[in-house]
C-alpha cells in the first residue's frame, strides 16, 4: 500500500503580532562543549556482536534465544545434581506420607529454605527425566510409581499449608546437638548455633536471636536464653495424623479418629516443647559465658559487700570515737562542774563563815563599845535597841558590805567612834533606799 503524505499548515499568528514588538528573549545558549563519548550498554554490545559475527538482527536474536535456553537447562541441571537413591525410585506412590519430598525432587541441600521457583524447576527436571512416556519410548516398563511420587511431592511443597505441616515433621532438617566430647574439642558456640538455627525455623517471632560467641555481652546472652525459654513455636503435627475415613456411614469411627489425632498432636507438641527445653538447658549448662557472668556477679556482690562492711565498720568506729569523745567531754565537763561546785561550796562555806565572823565582829563592836552608851552601864532597853538595829542593818547589806563594815569597825572601842561608823553605814543605806529615815534610831 502506497504511503500517503498529508500537509498540515502551521497555525496563524494573532492579528497585529509583530516580531520586533512582541518577541522578548529570556536567556542565552551556553557555548558548545566537546566531550568524548564511549559507547556502552546492552544495545551497543548487541551491535558489536552482530558486527563481529556478521549476523543480521534476526540471526542474532535466534542464536541468543538458543543460548538462553541452554543456559536455563544447565542451571536446572546444576540445581538437581543430587544422585537418586535406587530404593527411592522403587517407592510405592500410595505410601506418599512416608516419602521425603525434598529427596524426591533432589532438594535435600535446601529443604525448608527451598524457594517456590527452585521447587518448580526441580519438578520440571524430574518430570523430563521420569515421565512414563519417555520411559516407554526408551523401551522401559511403563511403571509410573515414582512419577506419581514426584507429582505428590510437588503438590505438597507448592501448597504453603501442607508444606509447613511437612516441614514440622521433617526430621532430616533437624540438627542433633553436639555431644559433650564434641563440645570439649572446641567450637562450642558454632556447633550449638547450627542447632538453634534449625530450631529457629519454627519460631513465630522473627528474627531469632543468635547464640553469639565468647565476646557477646551479658545483655545479649540473657536475651538469647530468655527468647528460647519463652519460645513461641508454630510447629504442628497434623502431617502425621491417621487418615480419617471419608465414608459418611461410619461417623462414630470418623469422630474417634479425629479425637485420637487431636490427642496425638497435643502429646507430640508437649514432648517437643520438653525436648526443646532440654536442649536449651543443656546448652546453658555448658555455656562458659554464664559461668563467667556468675563469677563476675559474685565478685561484684562480694566487692559491694566488702565495701558496705568497710563503710559500716568505718561508720561504727567513727560513731564509737565520737561517743568516746563525747563521753570524755561530758566527763571533763562533769569534773569541772564537780570541781566548780566543790569550790563554790567551799567559797560559799567560806563566805558563810566569813559572814558569821563578820556578824560576830559587828555584834562584838557594839558590845565592846558598851552598846554605844557613853558613860555608865547601858540599860536593857538600850541593849535591845542597839542589837535590833545591828540585826536590821546586817539584814540590809550583803557579805561584801558586811566585810567592809567589819573592817571599818575593827580596832574601834570607843562608843562614839563605833556609833560614827554605824551611823555612816545607816546613812548610806537610807540614801540607797534600803532603810527609812529614823528606822535605826540608836545608830543616828
Amino acid at each position: 500500500m502506497a504511503a500517503t503524505h498529508t500537509s498540515l499548515p502551521l497555525p496563524l499568528l494573532p492579528a497585529g503580532w509583530s516580531a520586533d514588538k512582541d518577541f522578548r528573549a529570556i536567556g542565552t545558549l551556553s557555548a558548545a562543549t566537546q566531550r568524548n563519548i564511549e559507547p556502552v550498554g546492552p544495545h551497543f554490545l548487541a551491535h558489536a556482536r552482530r558486527k563481529r559475527h556478521h549476523r543480521t538482527f534476526s540471526e542474532d536474536e535466534r542464536i541468543q534465544a538458543q543460548e538462553n535456553v541452554k543456559k536455563v537447562e544447565d542451571d536446572d541441571s546444576a540445581e538437581i545434581s543430587e544422585p537418586e537413591d535406587p530404593l527411592m525410585l522403587q517407592r510405592d506412590a500410595k505410601d506418599w506420607k512416608g516419602q521425603d519430598h525434598y529427596a524426591v525432587l533432589g532438594l535435600t541441600k535446601y529443604r525448608y529454605r527451598a524457594t517456590e521457583d527452585q521447587i518448580k524447576r526441580a519438578h520440571r527436571k524430574k518430570v523430563l527425566r521420569h515421565h512414563p512416556d519417555k520411559k516407554a519410548a526408551a523401551g522401559n516398563t511403563e511403571d509410573d510409581s515414582f512419577f506419581k511420587c514426584i507429582q505428590k511431592a510437588t503438590e505438597v511443597l507448592l501448597d504453603p499449608v501442607r508444606r509447613r505441616q511437612f516441614d514440622s515433621v521433617d526430621e532430616h532438617a533437624d540438627v542433633e546437638p553436639p555431644s559433650k566430647k564434641q563440645a570439649q574439642k572446641g567450637g562450642y558456640f558454632k556447633l550449638w548455633s547450627h542447632v538453634f538455627a534449625s530450631e529457629g525455623r519454627f519460631s513465630k517471632n522473627q528474627p531469632v536471636p543468635r547464640l553469639g560467641d565468647e565476646k557477646s555481652s551479658k545483655e545479649e546472652v540473657e536475651h538469647f536464653y530468655n527468647f528460647w525459654y519463652n519460645f513461641d513455636s508454630w510447629r504442628s503435627f497434623e502431617y502425621q495424623d491417621e487418615d480419617v475415613p471419608d465414608d459418611n456411614e461410619n461417623r462414630d469411627q470418623k469422630r474417634h479418629v479425629e479425637r485420637k489425632n487431636n490427642n496425638a498432636r497435643k502429646k507430640k507438641k508437649t514432648e517437643d516443647t520438653a525436648r526443646l527445653r532440654s536442649l536449651v538447658d543443656e546448652c546453658l549448662a555448658g555455656d562458659d559465658r554464664i559461668k563467667k557472668f556468675r563469677t563476675e556477679e559474685k565478685a561484684r556482690k562480694n566487692k559491694n559487700k566488702l565495701e558496705k562492711e568497710a563503710t559500716e565498720k568505718k561508720a561504727k568506729e567513727e560513731a564509737e570515737k565520737a561517743k568516746l569523745e563525747a563521753d570524755k567531754i561530758a566527763k571533763e565537763k562533769e569534773e569541772v562542774e564537780k570541781t566548780e561546785k566543790a569550790e563554790g561550796k567551799k567559797a560559799k562555806e567560806a563566805a558563810k563563815n566569813a559572814a558569821k565572823k563578820n556578824k560576830r565582829v559587828l555584834k562584838s563592836s557594839v558590845k565592846d563599845a558598851n552598846y554605844i552608851q557613853d558613860g555608865g552601864d547601858a540599860s536593857p532597853a538600850q541593849i535591845d535597841g542597839v542589837l535590833n538595829d545591828v540585826d536590821l542593818v546586817m539584814g540590809k547589806i550583803d557579805n561584801e558590805e558586811l566585810a567592809a563594815l567589819a573592817a571599818k569597825l575593827n580596832g574601834k572601842k570607843r562608843p562614839m567612834d563605833v556609833k560614827a561608823v554605824w551611823g555612816e553605814e545607816v546613812g548610806r543605806l537610807v540614801r540607797e533606799g534600803k532603810l527609812k529615815e529614823g528606822e535605826a534610831k540608836t545608830m543616828t
